[in-house]
């Protein structure tokens, strides 16, 4: 049998009992527990047979006795009491062991599954779909649940059940009624099946179409006003009443299927009884059965068939449970494309000299981007590098961070190859104030501490100061505890980069690097924070990644790229006398800074 998820249709690949036993290693850690919930739940199936088989006794006991000599039978009573009661507790026992055992398998897959996006490559992050990944992240900790759940509390107890009332059956009474009873089951089963399986398809559909007819209400109104502008409400209209036409079609056909399928059951159901009767009252009247087996059979069959009611519902969510965990187990196949080597070391971090040697690049096979690019930027010293969009700048940041490795030459730190150190003490040795800031949807504090979460308040308060925020910091009502909500949009693009400038500079790493990290401030914020900049990366090997060629004058080499060559480098007045595509540039930004003033002046 293949599964099917509620999007896609079945893959012969599906690795159903893969995924289940690789399942299995969540639930170890309470195998105590889990093994104890299983014997709770045998016992509570135990209790549950044998409450007919009391019945059966009693029945039989008020039929055979002379009325006259009658007594009530106080220990068959009493023993289906304590049966009933059993057979709750047991079950109720059950849930509650069980509880810890599936929580906590959640728990560790959760945690197992974050760990491992955090291990992935850059690659995978920029090409995933967030918003998939964290619905299969959901989705994959609750099908381990479902799993669980419907495996303890409903396939197991009917498997259990089933097996005691075939022993008994087989044993007690001719084989006819094994047959007809078990039987029964297997139509049962089968045509719930093929029904399920068949509707399922009006009910993926039907789920389709309502998502696209109310994105398609929510996209008119949005659009409310070019609308408007084209007269064009009646072909909305018309579009959204086309799909919900289809929409109530596959409606139509999902509740009429669903009434086939219930009266289907209910049909088997009512010619299992039928015939069983049948079986035994022609046993009772041959003398062969009593009142009381009549009863037992009765009994047992209505009570197989009670959990079967269910059946299609446990089938279609074991089907998704099962989809949603082949995604988070395919997830957590995919192997990190940056893993640090055998024998890889800490990096030995002494002067913090970086040198890039003929190092080429490509994020794709087909597409290079760097060509031979070869720079040293000595302890202490500050280099910059500009070129137009598309050039490679930001690259370098990312192959120094080892978030990709190079395909041709190698970088160097304190004369180390960044392929033999661990990432760890690579990371903790750089420290990046990005031109994209994204900030956690927590408070100023959070954000600001997570450059040294174990830094003190001062430290926090100081290095705010440095990247001149601390001002703006306490002039909010909340102050350090003000949430800068999702991404940080609650915050201007300046003060986000204020924040990644005042964590990096919590850091303390001995090599920095500023991509673009002044890009959002206003003219009078971005002199100030280039002289905290210049303060700051006074005794730190600085690389700096700038499209403005302004805030890099002071550099002492500074390195011009082109279609992923350096084509220029030197001081900037050397390049200036060059006369090149640095003054080139130079020339160019003067003209519209200039044009800039005038414009303000005219205002």
């Amino acid at each position: 049998m293949h599964f099917i998820s509620n999007t896609e249709p079945a893959h012969k690949d599906r690795r159903d009992w893969h995924n289940l036993k690789a399942m299995l290693p969540f639930l170890w850690e309470y195998r105590g527990r889990a093994l104890f919930a299983l014997g709770c739940m045998v016992v509570s199936k135990g209790a549950n047979v044998g409450i007919p088989l009391v019945m059966k006794e009693i029945v039989d006991y008020l039929e055979k006795t002379d009325k006259a000599m009658l007594l009530m039978p106080v220990m068959p009573l009493l023993a289906y009491g304590l049966l009933r009661l059993a057979s709750a507790l047991f079950n109720e026992l059950r849930d509650a062991v069980f509880a810890k055992v599936r929580y906590r398998a959640m728990r560790r897959l959760s945690t197992r599954v974050l760990n491992h996006l955090h291990n992935l490559s850059l690659r995978f992050h920029l090409e995933r779909k967030t918003g998939a990944v964290s619905r299969d992240l959901e989705r994959g900790a609750r099908s381990v649940s479902t799993i669980l759940n419907y495996m303890t509390f409903s396939i197991l107890p009917m498997l259990v059940e089933f097996s005691l009332v075939a022993l008994i059956l087989l044993t007690n009474y001719d084989p006819l009624f094994t047959v007809a009873t078990f039987g029964a089951v297997v139509v049962y089963v089968a045509f719930t099946f093929a029904i399920t399986e068949w509707r399922m398809e009006y009910r993926h559909s039907m789920n389709r179409l309502e998502s696209e007819s109310n994105a398609q209400a929510l996209d008119s109104l949005i659009n409310y006003e070019t609308v408007k502008y084209f007269g064009n409400e009646t072909r909305e209209l018309r579009r959204f009443d086309d799909t919900l036409a289809q929409w109530e079609y596959s409606a139509v056909m999902s509740q009429t299927s669903m009434s086939l399928l219930n009266f289907g059951q209910g049909a088997i159901i009512a010619a299992a009884v039928t015939l069983v009767m049948f079986l035994a009252t022609n046993g009772v009247v041959k003398g062969e059965m009593t009142i009381g087996d009549l009863v037992l059979v009765n009994a047992f069959l209505l009570q197989l068939f009670i959990p079967l009611n269910f059946l299609g519902v446990v089938y279609r969510q074991i089907k998704y449970a099962l989809a949603d965990m082949d995604n988070i187990f395919k997830l957590l196949e995919q192997t990190p494309e940056i893993r640090d080597g055998e024998g890889a070391r800490p990096l030995r971090l002494e002067r913090g000299e970086i040198r890039f040697e003929q190092v080429d690049f490509g994020y794709n096979p087909d597409r290079q981007i760097l060509f031979g690019v070869d720079f040293t930027v000595e302890a202490g010293r500050k280099v910059a590098v500009v070129g137009h969009s598309g050039a490679g700048k930001s690259t370098l940041s990312r192959l120094l961070y080892r978030f990709y490795e190079v395909s041709g030459g190698r970088i160097l730190i304190d004369g180390q190859d960044l392929r033999g150190l661990t990432q760890e003490s690579l990371r903790q040795a750089i420290g990046i104030v990005p031109q994209d800031t994204v900030l956690f949807n927590d408070s100023i504090h959070y954000n600001l501490a997570y450059g040294r979460p174990d830094a003190s308040q001062e430290e926090i308060e100081r290095a705010a100061e440095m990247a001149h925020i601390r001002e703006f910091i306490e002039s909010l009502p909340q102050q350090w505890e003000t949430l800068v909500g999702e991404r940080g949009l609650k915050l201007s693009g300046g003060e986000k980069q204020r924040v990644a400038i005042a964590r990096a500079i919590l850091k303390r790493p001995r090599i920095l690097i500023f991509d673009e990290a002044t890009s959002s401030l206003d003219s009078e914020t971005e002199q100030a924070i280039q002289e905290t900049l210049k303060e700051v990366a006074e005794h730190h090997t600085t690389l700096v990644i700038a499209h403005r060629l302004s805030t890099v004058v002071d550099a002492d080499c500074i390195l011009v790229m082109e279609q992923g060559r350096i084509v220029e480098q030197g001081p900037h007045r050397q390049l200036l006398a060059q006369d090149g595509i640095y003054a080139r540039m130079w020339a160019l930004q003067q003209e519209d800074q200039e044009g800039e003033g005038r414009q303000a002046l005219s205002r």
